[in-house]
């Protein structure tokens, strides 16, 4: 049986008081009696009572929630993220409310359309591999909404985003292997039409010119970065008659699945195949061999998109100064490449 909700009414003809001297007690206003406060306290509890936060939200034209959607929350980096950023955000009196789009295009627009219903104060937001049409997020935007987006982003939107550097990421890790004797360097990436991912293909492609390596489109191949597709890339790069003698993985997940591979294939890493994987998730240290990786500061990112949030909110006038804040990338370097 459905249960009829609560109000404030309910409570006001308990104590046969009038709806807004309730609200006046639960708001704690002086004009109210100590005595009238805790009698409206005791019964609400009595009736369990749950305030209509949405409806507040529209009164108060503020919500003092946050959305924040990510690809996925079973990745550390997401998860360490999304942490650091409560922790930023509970302390300011806001509370967040966290979406997953698990990739998929159709799910985040339904996320967003669940956020503004909700009536959010923000949403910060990293994308799906599938998106590319970014009107919800102009919708965000149309409605005067901050929207905040880390790790995965796109330029045309114009707003304040916080990741690191992708396309320095790609040089850093074939500078490291070229420098451990590698000439034939294949990358796993992810699709092109995500800039991250882009970044990080063209990152790599500029670095093997710089070491005046060939560029072989054999070994640029994009996927969805999951486990899976990395085992099956690497079956399909060890089929090659030139195979690599190094595999530069966009994601952990997909140089996990590459590793079980080699593996299975009794393939020595590194000393027949070097492996670099990208996020620094912590099982990357736990495997055999442990996987060379770049650490993408999960703890500043959460942190400094928090903080950005906050500041558009203190000064929305300040439209105009958008804060693209990118960190420098670090490689964790480990057994399998070193």
């Amino acid at each position: 049986m459905n249960k009829k909700r609560i109000t404030i009414k309910d409570i006001a003809n308990v104590l046969n008081i009038s709806p807004a001297a309730v609200s006046k007690a639960m708001h704690d206003d002086s004009r109210i009696s100590a005595k009238t406060k805790e009698a409206v306290r005791r019964v609400a509890k009595e009736l369990n009572y749950q305030p209509n936060h949405l409806a507040s939200a529209l009164r108060k034209g503020k919500s003092n929630l946050v959305g924040v959607i990510v690809p996925r929350t079973n990745s550390n980096f997401f998860s360490s993220v999304i942490e650091n950023m409560e922790a930023v955000l509970n302390k300011a009196g806001y509370n967040i409310i966290i979406t997953q789009s698990n990739e998929s295009f159709d799910k985040e627009c339904k996320n967003i359309d669940t956020l503004l219903y909700t009536q959010v104060d923000g949403i910060i937001a990293s994308m799906a591999n599938e998106t590319v049409d970014l009107s919800y997020y102009e919708k965000i935007k149309s409605k005067g909404i901050p929207l905040i987006l880390f790790d995965r982003g796109e330029n045309d939107l114009n707003v304040d985003y916080v990741g690191i550097n992708d396309y320095d990421s790609s040089h850093i890790i074939v500078e490291h292997l070229v420098e451990k004797g590698c000439k034939r360097i294949a990358h796993i990436g992810g699709y092109r039409r995500t800039r991250i991912f882009n970044n990080r293909i063209r990152g790599y492609v500029d670095a093997l010119k710089k070491n005046k390596l060939p560029i072989d489109d054999s070994l640029i191949i994009e996927s969805s970065l999951t486990l899976e597709d990395g085992r099956r890339e690497m079956e399909r790069l060890l089929n090659l008659e030139n195979k690599p003698d190094a595999v530069y993985v966009a994601s952990d997940y997909a140089a996990l699945g590459a590793l079980q591979v080699l593996n299975e294939n009794k393939i020595k890493v590194p000393n027949e195949i070097r492996l670099v994987g990208f996020g620094n998730e912590p099982f990357t240290s736990l495997v055999s061999p442990s996987i060379t990786s770049i650490a993408q500061h999960s703890k500043e990112i959460g942190r400094l998109a928090a903080e950005t949030f906050l500041e558009r909110i203190a000064q929305p006038e300040l439209k105009q100064s958008l804060n693209k804040i990118i960190l420098d990338a670090q490689l964790i370097v480990r057994d399998s490449s070193n």
